[in-house]
């Protein structure tokens, strides 16, 4: 409907037999209210009137659910970095052999990715999630009851292969079921990827500060709750279309899409040498490093969520991931300096790029890839997390972790200049899609 249409003595509505011809009604506070709205919206160009803003408070129980079990998800990849050296000196393990627990993590959730979504179309979101619950609970609790670092990296990776069910399905539930169309599942979604970012390394620190078996026998209790709260109140779903095992590597034959994932796993790789690394470097205490990662994540929060769309507005998406790929190899070089003050700072400010650079590379992957959205999105997740996993297992083993970093990500930017690309605003689904996969 239009303005018009809903204002007295405009276009559209008849004037009252008192009144005289071009003469205006009279308004009542309220009128007048309404139309000075009505024409602030009308001056924007191209928009009409302002969409109003979602309401989380009228979301489904089911909604409320689901985004709590994630936030509990997405602490999972800040969740081990305060314990880093507790683990290290409880089990008696190398920092090398401390890693793996990213490795083993990363390792089984990227090959998960390849079949989570064909699990998800076959049997239903609701059974593939609960599904990924089940075994995050069992993992994280005998997580907590390992006695040694192998028994502990073989379970994380238990944990990886049910945040891969969990995580595949989460968004798409929370988007089915939400009210008042996307909008408030996209905020209510960003909120639940910031909160998680940023109390994982806390909780982990506290917890983790009387023992490094806190953090695991807490997240499998909260885990627990999640998993009862989305078995009762999720509502049953009907399996959709099938999804071939294959089609994500099928789609990685599209040149610019296999280039684009390349690039971005090489920047993963760069990004799990901070956080992997980074802890036995400063050699703090879980608290200290829990206080440095909270701010990492709240950057992370930030800036994948309202920056990189403003900044891929402004300077075109490609341009953008180009120029933060290299803003971050400078990062890596700073860090490599012998200077734990530096080291904190650029561990903080790294979160600022590397929540532009997972939003942007998305956009980017999204925009070239003919293929289907999910297809697309399980294929670049695979090669991206795969550099994760690889970055984890080696970054023990490098005598300048950091230096190799910002070489991969001058590889990367090298990979995102060849050949042309056409540029597109990145929407809000991009940045879900770039997220869903960090937990």
């Amino acid at each position: 409907m239009k303005f018009s249409d809903r204002l007295p003595g405009q276009q559209g509505q008849p004037a009252r037999p008192d009144q005289q011809p071009g003469q205006q009604p009279d308004r009542q506070p309220g009128q007048q209210a309404g139309q000075r709205r009505a024409q602030q919206a009308a001056r924007q160009p191209g928009q009409g009137r302002r969409p109003r803003r979602a309401r989380l408070p009228r979301q489904p129980r089911q909604v409320w659910v689901t985004a709590f079990a994630a936030v509990i998800a997405f602490m999972g990849i800040g969740l081990v970095d305060p314990i880093l050296l507790s683990i290290a000196e409880g089990l008696h393990a190398t920092p090398s052999q401390v890693t793996l627990l990213f490795s083993s993590y990363l390792g089984v959730q990227v090959v998960a990715m390849l079949f989570t979504g064909a699990a998800s179309a076959r049997y239903g979101a609701k059974r593939t999630l609960v599904a990924g619950l089940a075994l995050i609970v069992v993992a994280t609790l005998l997580c907590a009851l390992a006695a040694n670092i192998t028994q502990l990296v073989a379970l994380r990776a238990v944990w990886g292969l049910g945040n891969a069910f969990f995580i595949a399905t989460a968004l798409s539930v929370i988007v089915g079921a939400a009210s008042g169309g996307q909008k408030g599942a996209i905020l209510l979604y960003e909120a639940a990827l910031g909160l998680g970012l940023s109390v994982g390394p806390l909780l982990g620190a506290l917890l983790g500060s009387l023992s490094w078996r806190g953090p695991f026998l807490g997240t499998a209790v909260l885990m627990a709750v999640a998993f009862v709260l989305c078995t009762v109140f999720l509502v049953n779903d009907k399996p959709s279309h099938r999804i071939g095992l294959l089609d994500p590597l099928k789609a990685l034959r599209h040149p610019g899409l296999l280039r684009t994932a390349l690039g971005s796993a090489l920047y993963t790789g760069a990004f799990f040498a901070v956080l992997a690394w980074s802890p036995f470097v400063l050699h703090y205490s879980a608290v200290a490093i829990g206080l440095i990662f909270f701010g990492w994540g709240v950057c992370v929060a930030i800036s994948s969520v309202w920056l990189a769309p403003r900044l891929a507005d402004r300077v075109g998406e490609r341009r953008a991931t180009i120029a933060a790929v290299l803003a971050f190899a400078v990062l890596m070089l700073v860090m490599a300096v012998p200077s734990k003050p530096l080291l904190v700072v650029g561990v903080i400010v790294s979160g600022l790029v590397s929540g532009l650079l997972n939003t942007l590379f998305t956009g980017t992957a999204m925009s070239i890839s003919p293929a289907p959205r999910p297809v697309a999105s399980a294929g670049y997740n695979f090669l991206r997390w795969l550099g994760g996993a690889l970055a984890a297992t080696f970054v023990g083993h490098l005598a300048q972790p950091f230096v190799v970093a910002a070489v991969a990500c001058v590889l990367a930017a090298g990979l995102l200049a060849i050949g042309r690309t056409k540029d597109r605003a990145i929407t809000a689904e991009d940045v879900l899609v770039g997220e869903e996969l960090m937990g």
